[in-house]
């Protein structure tokens, strides 16, 4: 007897893509954005940042939804089964290290803040090292842990940060969000690359989620309802608590919204519960990229969570606006290359869809041009000394879109 299909409705959709915008990397967004931009600037960046994660994410979740299928699977017809596993199993896996990294090193901190009240003093990075470890412990475990402390954490989180937006917006700091001018100076583009990068991946394998969604406008409200308002509120409030409380650290924030205790609290437990995430997706991506069986789950996921840990000892959220930088300029090229393939080459024609063996070689070269394009000027701007060029997020899609969709019809062509 043939199983019937489970269908989940735009709201859950939407609820789950909330829940991922809901979290300690968006209020580093707005910690990062207010440093080097007014705050109406930063709403707006936010803003058109987020609209374009909206669109890539209709466009990437309808393939699913019309397909029925993940988004690896998708990206099959592009990439080639073989290509495609690789290609988002390495994006996945940078992503995911590097979140680790970034949350551990954030935790690390609040560990030894909550330390030094109690008369122990611990160095962050040591701190960081015992967050890590316990992070991949507790990982290792798997999805049960995930939802015990996503259920605490999850509510605290938002919980505190309405109530630091609210003293910020109704006390004596009102004034000083209105006379805020910004120390840097962060150009729109700049700050559109931190934006798109905090979403990115989320952005292009949307379809992971939206593939068990009904029809195609169950994905449109979704992501419009899930996406922009959670956005807009998480790094609102990064932005706005960063200057009502004067310090560009978000781990001196949380500890002065309160209590010193509480806040501390509420970030070890929101860190650890996103890690948790990032570990786990990291291992299997590890597994993937290296073809070994899934019974090394385990050691995988612990292998991923070690070097997370490795780059949080090593203070990797100093380099919290490059690392977003990158992201944004290496994985929207993905999306360029497959809406290139689905909606103008295929029309959005699910019939007109099928998986190719191995490697397609068009769809892998398209995307590599486009994102070494776009991260030449990220990785310029770490060495002052050379020649810099202007930062532009979205080249990286557009040059990937174009060389696929040019490239497919010259060779369709030459084989008419």
């Amino acid at each position: 007897m043939k199983a019937v299909k489970e269908y989940q409705s735009w709201f859950s959709l939407g609820i789950i893509w909330a829940g991922a915008v809901i979290s300690i990397p968006s209020l580093l967004v707005g910690n990062a954005l207010i440093a080097g931009m007014g705050l109406s600037k930063a709403l707006l960046v936010t803003l058109v940042g987020y609209s374009i994660i909206v669109l890539l994410m209709i466009l990437q979740g309808i393939q699913s939804t019309d397909l029925g299928r993940p988004t690896v699977q998708v990206a099959g017809h592009v990439f080639g089964k073989k290509g495609s596993r690789t290609i988002l199993s390495i994006i996945l896996a940078i992503a995911c290290l590097g979140w680790f990294g970034i949350q551990a090193n954030m935790c690390g901190a609040a560990l030894a803040n909550l330390l030094a009240l109690c008369g122990i003093n611990v160095s962050v990075p040591l701190a960081s090292l015992i967050s890590g470890l316990v992070m991949v412990v507790s990982a290792i475990y798997g999805i049960k842990v995930l939802r015990v402390i996503s259920y605490i954490a999850v509510p605290l989180l938002i919980g505190i940060s309405v109530f630091g937006l609210i003293e910020a917006l109704t006390g004596d700091s009102l004034q000083t969000i209105r006379n805020y001018k910004p120390a840097g100076v962060m150009s729109f583009t700049d700050g559109l690359a931190v934006a798109l990068g905090s979403f990115a991946l989320g952005s292009v394998i949307a379809g992971d989620y939206s593939q068990f969604s009904r029809k195609r406008s169950d994905v449109l409200k979704a992501a419009l309802f899930g996406i922009v308002p959670a956005g807009l509120l998480m790094i609102g409030a990064g932005a706005v608590l960063t200057i009502a409380y004067q310090t560009s650290d978000i781990t001196a924030t949380f500890l002065n919204i309160t209590t010193p205790f509480f806040g501390g609290v509420v970030l070890i437990l929101a860190t650890w519960k996103t890690n948790l995430v990032n570990a786990i997706s990291g291992g299997i991506a590890l597994i993937n990229v290296s073809n070994v069986s899934k019974e090394k789950e385990k050691w995988a996921i612990g292998i991923a969570g070690t070097i997370g840990t490795v780059l949080a000892v090593v203070g990797i959220l100093n380099y919290f606006v490059p690392i977003m930088s990158i992201l944004s300029a290496m994985i929207p090229p993905v999306a360029g290359v497959m809406i290139a393939s689905y909606w103008v080459l295929g029309k959005g024609d699910k019939s007109r869809w099928h998986e190719v063996e191995g490697v397609n070689l068009l769809g892998v070269v398209s995307w590599l041009i486009g994102a070494v394009i776009a991260c030449t000027p990220v990785v310029l701007s770490l060495f002052p000394s050379l020649p810099q060029v202007p930062n532009q997020p979205l080249i990286g899609i557009v040059i990937s879109f174009a060389v696929y969709y040019i490239g497919y019809r010259l060779s369709a062509q030459k084989t008419s």
